[in-house]
């Protein structure tokens, strides 16, 4: 034990190997792997060691040399390793909560709205249940706000889908740039927001085409996490998981069901 591992797993002390300055120097991305691992171990009673704390904030300037790709997937594994919410808890103790990476600053800064909390904390369960997560939804759910501002600020002339389309061409341009997203990782967010608006309609052949898409549950558990914050009905999202599952007779009866009453016509009665 040459670095006096097994006393600092004693005392629940996270040490850099070495002078940590001289180290994040070498590879500043280090700086980010520290909030990683305290994050991590922060449950089973882990804290950084002070000196290697202490230059942190310090260091941060470094980072401006690394690629942004590089930047980019160490923020995914911050926010993928099931210590999500532990990770924006460290960057904010640390004074990281800004200058890593420009969507990594708009994660931290809202983390504590209800709905990018819920899904963090979601994030958080999947790992743990080891299930998949996909970096996609996420994103999408950190940039929805940006997506729905932009999309409501249009609806009033223009229609809905273009609208929509407009409002997400913009998000990108302005918070993702040239960085993973215009590959899968974007289409896939594309496809999760501009789902959205098909959830409203429960008539002829439109939900029996939606939920034979693709990413429908993505979609849908985006959906479910907008009626969890009150965005939406409560109920649509029971209804949709009952379409989805059942039978094409009892989708039939599903839309009966919520299907408007004819008008009457008038001077009847």
């Amino acid at each position: 034990d040459y670095h006096h591992g097994f006393e600092d797993a004693a005392k629940r002390v996270i040490r850099m190997i070495g002078e940590p300055a001289a180290r994040y120097r070498e590879d500043p991305v280090r700086i980010i792997r520290a909030v990683r691992f305290s994050a991590k171990l922060s449950a089973l009673g882990f804290k950084l060691e002070s000196r290697s704390a202490k230059p942190l904030k310090s260091m941060l300037p470094l980072l401006g040399d690394v690629p942004q790709s590089r930047l980019f997937d160490e923020m995914l594994k911050l926010l993928q390793t099931g210590h999500a919410l532990a990770s924006v808890q460290q960057l904010r103790e640390q004074g990281l909560a800004k200058g890593i990476y420009p969507l990594l600053d708009v994660v931290v800064e809202r983390a504590d709205t209800p709905f990018v909390q819920a899904a963090l904390q979601d994030t958080d369960r999947r790992v743990g249940e080891g299930k998949p997560v996909a970096p996609s939804f996420l994103l999408a759910c950190v940039l929805w706000a940006d997506v729905r501002e932009g999309w409501q600020a249009r609806t009033g002339h223009m229609a809905v889908f273009p609208a929509l389309q407009e409002a997400i061409e913009e998000v990108f341009n302005a918070r993702i740039g040239d960085v993973s997203g215009r590959g899968k990782l974007g289409a896939d967010m594309r496809e999760i927001w501009t789902m959205q608006p098909r959830f409203d309609k429960r008539s002829g052949s439109a939900p029996f085409g939606l939920v034979e898409q693709p990413r429908f549950r993505a979609g849908f558990d985006f959906f479910c996490l907008r009626a969890e914050v009150g965005e939406v009905d409560i109920s649509l999202p029971d209804w949709w998981e009952d379409f989805h599952l059942a039978d094409d007779e009892t989708r039939l009866a599903l839309l009966q069901a919520v299907k408007p009453p004819p008008r009457a016509v008038r001077g009847e009665g």
